[in-house]
């Protein structure tokens, strides 16, 4: 077990020891304030009394492996840290360095200790959190929130994932930090396992709506994890948005009140953690789990389009979250009916060069689709996968890839854009397409199963041959955040302000984004 030893107490030392205690170690103060002592004493720390610069008193301490020298005075600072340097030279020595403290203080604390908490860059940290980027980015989100004056609406996509559940619901308690009530919206269905075991297991409150529900009881709208109404929403075209926060790239301007578009982060979940911690708000175990488990999903596993503002935000998340809990919700059962599509693309599939293609059917449940899309992944020599089947009128697709510089986001977009909707990423993407007067042939129809072979199969792999698959940058400004009130949108006005601009522009895979039927994973689907 991990031994830890803090010198000395006041706020610094009282933060770590209150840090420490959570964690599995043998945790020791040493401090010359008898007072302090005694008190962390009654709490149940192990503290002693004594000189933390004396080497004497050093080595009657327990052999530490960390060593935290954390006084508010330099100067005793720095004989501490090389008392403990002489003592335990194989000890990780983290030292703090106050801002009073001169240059030689600074330099010689470098010298003895292995990590240092400066007080000057943390304040500066601090600042550039709230005057930087960051900063005037969360300002405007919370202006837009104060501006809501009643009851705020914030919609997932439709059959929600947990990257997008989990943004919604830390955008609420944003929301009522702010003195704002908000209720997280969705339309379609949870049906994937692992997703339900997610909403059930974190108890989140979530409001079903149906296709064109009156919204006038909410005064605003907030979009989350997709970013225009009407596409992979039931919402109306025509509503209007107050807040937009998503990860997908965009095809087309996006219009609302405040915009956050930053496709350079693998998971809308991670620009959720990008607010709370600038508005110092500790999510609570519950939001702090959905995070975490929405952005490992919307990385798979951090793997797929991560960045380092991913892990970041993993690492601030962990000390929050209920590892209990992530293990209970990734290991739920499997319906009989998504074991039945994915036997269905297995034993039906078509193999053209490195990609397998399958045609499952009748569909119960539409996040099977995905999953068997990644299972059929696992085969040798397969690089690229697309699984399709039919429910209530639509032909929904689900399309993977894996060691290939396909995007399956753009490929999709150009074989079923102008027949239907499409779109995701470039490894994991999704279409639906309305069959139209073909519905009114029996699913399980020989001709019904040639129609469609000729319109998935013929169309995706033309399009995978064309190689003309673009991904879209550049949109939109580093400081452009909505439109913002009394100032409307053109292309003109966006395009102007992005010149110069090197940033991916930050946005929806629109296209009408569909994953529109599982991918990305919007819909819910998980793996």
């Amino acid at each position: 077990m991990t031994a830890r030893l803090v010198l000395g107490t006041g706020s610094l030392a009282g933060s770590l020891v209150a840090e420490l205690r959570e964690r599995r170690s043998r945790l020791a103060v040493l401090a010359d304030d008898e007072n302090a002592v005694r008190t962390l004493r009654e709490e149940g720390v192990v503290a002693e009394v004594g000189d933390p610069t004396d080497e004497a008193v050093l080595r009657g301490c327990r052999r530490p492996d960390t060593v935290a020298v954390a006084t508010a005075n330099p100067e005793t600072n720095v004989a501490a840290a090389e008392a403990t340097a002489s003592v335990y030279p194989d000890a990780f020595v983290l030292a703090y360095v106050p801002a009073e403290a001169t240059d030689d203080q600074r330099a010689a604390l470098a010298a003895a200790a292995d990590e240092l908490v400066d007080a000057r860059v943390a304040t500066t940290d601090w600042l550039d959190d709230r005057v930087g980027d960051d900063g005037l980015r969360t300002r405007k989100l919370t202006a837009a929130l104060r501006d809501v004056e009643g009851r705020l609406a914030i919609v997932t996509h439709d059959n929600p994932d947990p990257d997008a559940i989990a943004s919604a619901v830390a955008l609420a308690r944003i929301a009522e930090a702010t003195g704002v009530e908000a209720d997280v919206c969705y339309f379609g269905n949870i049906t994937h396992q692992e997703n339900r075991a997610f909403v059930n297991l974190l108890e989140f409150d979530l409001s079903r709506l149906e296709p064109g529900a009156d919204l006038a009881a909410y005064d605003g709208v907030a979009l989350v994890d997709h970013s225009r109404p009407g596409v992979n929403d039931g919402l109306p075209e025509e509503t209007a948005v107050d807040i937009v926060i998503d990860h997908h790239p965009p095809r087309y301007p996006v219009e609302a009140r405040f915009v956050d578009l930053r496709s350079d982060v693998g998971a809308t979940s991670t620009l959720l953690v990008d607010y709370l911690r600038t508005l110092d708000i500790t999510p609570s175990r519950e939001v702090a789990t959905g995070l975490l488990f929405g952005i490992r999903i919307d990385t798979d596993e951090y793997t797929r389009e991560v960045s380092v503002a991913d892990f970041e935000a993993t690492a601030y998340l962990v000390p929050h979250a209920d590892a209990g809990t992530l293990d209970r919700i990734e290991s739920p059962s499997m319906s009989a009916d998504t074991l039945d599509t994915i036997a269905r693309a297995i034993s039906g599939r078509q193999r053209h060069g490195p990609a397998l293609l399958s045609g499952v059917g009748e569909l119960t449940d539409r996040d099977a689709l995905a999953q068997a899309a990644d299972r059929l992944l696992d085969l040798e020599d397969v690089t690229t996968t697309l699984v399709y089947g039919i429910m209530d009128g639509t032909i929904y697709v689900s399309a993977r890839a894996r060691g290939t510089d396909l995007d399956l986001g753009e490929t999709l977009r150009d074989a079923f854009g102008q027949i239907g909707s499409a779109g995701g990423h470039a490894d994991m993407a999704g279409a639906q397409i309305s069959l139209g007067l073909l519905d009114a042939i029996d699913a399980d129809d020989e001709s019904l199963s040639e129609i469609l072979d000729a319109i998935v199969t013929d169309r995706f792999l033309d399009a995978m041959g064309s190689r003309n698959h673009r991904v879209l940058t550049g949109l939109y400004p580093d400081d452009y955040h909505g439109t913002g009130p009394g100032e409307p949108l053109s292309l003109e006005r966006i395009a102007g302000a992005a010149v110069g601009s090197d940033r991916a522009g930050d946005g929806d895979d629109d296209s009408d984004q569909a994953d529109a039927t599982d991918d990305d994973p919007a819909d819910g689907e998980s793996r």
